[in-house]
């Protein structure tokens, strides 16, 4: 068994150390059911034993979406030279039997989910089907998550080459770009989703939550907000400014909380507008975020009182 980093390295359907005798077999042929991830390595090298078992967490995360082959250079050198690894780590994808993706030396976690969706999702529409399609959707959004912003972009849109169709990809790709402060560009994405999407929940969500990014930007300080109210429950704009500039900082509960007082006081006021931004919010969030599910039940005892 080899060694890398002083631990054996697991072995399973997913992971295999691969040598000269079975690359063919592991790699070359497995590829033409499953993409397969080569992993060039060797036993002094510093990054790779970094690198290796990150790799190995991502494969294994996506559950059969995608291979891995570790292949240990000093010991293969024939395979090294035929593929010109020139230094190690070198990371290959193969797909169908050639190399569709790679990238040299050690990088961050996000960026080996980022690689491992993208693989994923190009051999999406034929290995793996949905699955592995819905595979990379989950590793993007978990990179959105992290914070990952540029990267889960560059899933989605890998994602989307595959699945045109793909209101999760779409959404995802909205969210992205929104995070990275460019919403200008989450709009024109927004605009060229295809009619036949446009009004799921996924990019009604985006829908929702561009239009809260774009107020952001307006969004007066808490502080003097807050005390405004105090001095004057009465004022409605300045409790509908507070509530915009808590949901700006993060303090969505407290947000919600504002517009429902602002209902309860005068739920016609400026057209309707703390119901509208309710609403806003609620579409922004998962529907079984608790906010959500408490804000709703509180909205509708008002209306309904």
């Amino acid at each position: 068994m080899l060694e890398l980093g002083g631990q054996t390295p697991p072995q399973t359907d997913l992971i295999k150390d691969v040598s000269e005798a079975d690359f063919m077999a592991e790699v070359v042929e497995a590829s033409q059911q499953v993409p397969v991830i080569v992993d060039f390595w060797a036993p002094w090298c510093g990054p790779c034993k970094t690198l290796g078992p990150a790799l190995e967490a991502a494969v294994t995360k996506a559950k059969g979406a995608v291979r891995m082959a570790k292949v240990n250079v000093d010991e293969n050198q024939a395979i090294a030279g035929q593929l010109r690894v020139q230094s190690i780590p070198t990371v290959y994808a193969f797909w169908q039997g050639q190399p569709v993706d790679g990238f040299q030396g050690a990088v961050p976690p996000s960026e080996i989910d980022a690689f491992v969706a993208r693989v994923i999702a190009a051999a999406g529409g034929e290995a793996g089907g949905d699955d592995g399609l819905a595979e990379a959707v989950t590793a993007a959004e978990e990179m959105l998550e992290q914070g990952a912003a540029a990267d889960a972009a560059q899933t989605f849109a890998a994602i989307l080459q595959e699945d045109p169709q793909s209101a999760a990809a779409y959404g995802g790709l909205v969210r992205a770009h929104i995070a990275l402060g460019e919403l200008d560009q989450a709009e024109a994405i927004l605009n060229g989703a295809p009619v036949e999407i446009s009004k799921t929940p996924e990019l009604e969500a985006a829908h929702a939550q561009l239009d809260l990014a774009r107020q952001v930007a307006d969004a007066g300080p808490v502080n003097e907000l807050r005390a405004k109210v105090e001095a004057d429950p009465g004022d409605h704009q300045a409790r509908f400014d507070l509530a915009k500039a808590l949901y700006a900082g993060g303090e969505t509960e407290a947000a919600v909380d504002e517009l429902l007082e602002l209902f309860r006081r005068d739920r016609e006021w400026n057209e309707e507008a703390a119901k509208t931004q309710l609403f806003t919010i609620f579409d922004a969030l998962k529907p079984n975020d608790p906010i959500v599910l408490g804000g709703r039940r509180k909205l509708s005892s008002m209306i309904f009182a």
